[in-house]
């Protein structure tokens, strides 16, 4: 069985509001690139990886107005996907929901939140992922309230060959120091969402604990925003989100090959997932943002990791459709397990 995640730059874009897809010419959310073009890379990258399921992070929204589970469906339904269901989680307010994509007749999924629901004041807890987590992250004796903008999506699964097990997918919070006008407010605000993005893993780690105890099958995939040694304000904190969500000091562990290499720092190149241009000169910067990470049970079942970079990994390179797909579609590049489930 195959298991993907994928964040899709601005995959609302290329939808309306019933949720049908606006295949034309007019510009995509993504840079230089036309609607019609990025739908039809999307889809040789969708039908390439043939997954049993995928956790897109930046799927299409869905609220009063906008249908974002007939929007990711009537895709599938387009290019003939296997995988042509999808689970919402909890609707956020940016226009980028995490949604599974999956084959109903591989699994049977549902959105199975857990934790208490929570007013203003929060609880420690780990309380529900649209609620509210108390945390003190300074020194000031004065609890910190954390919210998701895009909550975590809960999903229960059952397999069809009787496997039952549990998927978080994860979007966790962007640590860019997005409206900074000076380089004091690029350092505050970076630092500010360094906090906050640390609070998200050290709830999604209590969630995780709580599975991990009970004995459950468990995979945390998406996209952290973070990763060992990606900046310098990780020094600030002495960890990563990432390493947080794995498991620290004797703790249970999950498992991801790619931040075990990129932990190890042995390594001259650290495997990437994603690829950003930045001003002002358009040059490239390439990071590792997008994990699948497993319990140990899982681990044990020896499964195989694969990111589709157009540029690191062979098959991808060596397929011109394909490495042109990854390019176009997205900034982001899909991350799979193949695992006997």
């Amino acid at each position: 069985m195959r298991i993907a995640t994928y964040n899709v730059e601005w995959f609302a874009n290329l939808f309306n509001d019933a949720g049908a897809l606006m295949d034309d010419d007019r510009w995509s959310g993504r840079r230089d690139v036309t609607r019609e073009d990025q739908i039809a890379a999307l889809g040789v990258v969708f039908k390439l990886l043939d997954a049993d399921a995928v956790m897109v992070i930046e799927a299409p929204d869905g609220h009063a107005r906008r249908d974002g589970v007939a929007a990711l469906e009537n895709f599938a339904a387009h290019f003939g996907l296997r995988a042509r269901k999808v689970v919402m989680g909890f609707v956020n307010e940016t226009q980028q929901e995490i949604s599974l994509l999956h084959d109903p007749d591989a699994m049977t999924a549902r959105h199975d939140p857990l934790g208490d629901q929570t007013g203003k004041q929060g609880a420690r807890d780990a309380p529900r992922f649209d609620s509210v987590f108390r945390i003190d992250l300074d020194t000031d004796a004065a609890p910190d309230l954390i919210r998701w903008s895009k909550p975590p999506l809960e999903v229960a699964i059952e397999t069809s060959g009787g496997t039952a097990l549990r998927m978080i997918g994860v979007h966790a919070k962007s640590k860019a120091p997005h409206g900074a006008r000076n380089k004091a407010e690029v350092m505050r605000i970076s630092i500010e969402n360094r906090r906050k993005q640390l609070a998200q893993c050290i709830w999604l780690r209590q969630r995780v604990e709580g599975h991990l105890q009970a004995g459950e099958p468990l995979i945390v995939l998406g996209d952290f925003n973070d990763g060992p040694g990606l900046d310098e304000y990780e020094k600030l904190f002495g960890r990563s989100g990432v390493e947080i969500v794995l498991g620290e000091n004797g703790a249970t562990g999950l498992f991801d090959p790619h931040a075990r290499m990129a932990l190890s720092r042995r390594l001259v190149a650290t495997p990437t997932t994603a690829r950003f241009k930045l001003p002002p000169d358009g040059r490239y910067l390439q990071a590792l943002l997008d994990y699948i990470m497993v319990s140990p049970d899982l681990e044990r079942r020896a499964p195989v990791w694969t990111i589709w970079h157009p540029f690191d990994h062979p098959a991808c390179y060596g397929n011109a459709l394909l490495r042109d797909a990854l390019l176009t579609a997205s900034d982001h590049f899909p991350v799979t397990i193949d695992i006997d489930l």
